[in-house]
């Protein structure tokens, strides 16, 4: 079965690939993050990726990036929603290039990562696969996750400190000023 990837990076993706093709998914790469914040971030990420996907020997679909003015626009005023909204963003434009190629279904190396939210993910990819009549696999590949940080060390592809987005940017930047400033801590209220 062909299978279309959405890649958030080339770390998530080495381990994911390799259990994917275990299984006889015939997988292509599909790098689409309009969230990535700055394109600093954005083209070190893409760049990695190029790297493993030249090692691996999987073809990658390279998306348009709309750039951050849609990502903002999707997740300005969803604050305690905008993880959703930013998955959905990435993953309806993924099932969208699955069905246009002609792919059997779509995944998301997001679900290797345990700092995200599965159910959210889950409810994003059967959104996008109603909307474009493509399957979503779901799956919980955290069990992989170890793996994926072993392979990416020992191919020396970049790895990131934080998910991608300005606003993960910023709570990393603030628990770090947090942790090196003793005494109590103050949070900024969110709206939430």
């Amino acid at each position: 079965m062909r299978l279309l990837l959405h890649i958030c990076c080339g770390p998530c993706a080495t381990a994911l690939v390799e259990a994917l093709r275990a299984e006889e998914y015939e997988v292509t790469g599909f790098f689409y993050n309009p969230n990535i914040y700055p394109i600093e971030e954005h083209e070190r990420r893409k760049e990695a990726l190029r790297e493993f996907s030249r090692r691996a020997a999987l073809p990658v679909i390279w998306g348009e990036e709309d750039g951050l003015p849609v990502y903002l626009k999707k997740v300005a005023f969803a604050a305690r929603n905008r993880c959703f909204h930013c998955y959905g963003l990435r993953l309806r434009k993924t099932a969208e290039q699955a069905a246009s190629q002609g792919f059997d279904l779509f995944t998301t190396t997001l679900l290797i990562s345990p700092y995200q939210n599965l159910e959210r993910l889950n409810r994003a990819g059967l959104v996008a696969a109603r909307r474009h009549r493509v399957p979503f696999l779901f799956r919980d590949f955290r069990p992989c996750y170890r793996r994926s940080r072993e392979q990416s060390r020992s191919l020396g592809l970049y790895r990131q400190s934080y998910c991608g987005c300005f606003f993960s940017q910023l709570d990393r930047a603030r628990a770090e000023v947090g942790a090196a400033e003793p005494g109590p801590r103050h949070t900024v209220a969110s709206g939430r």
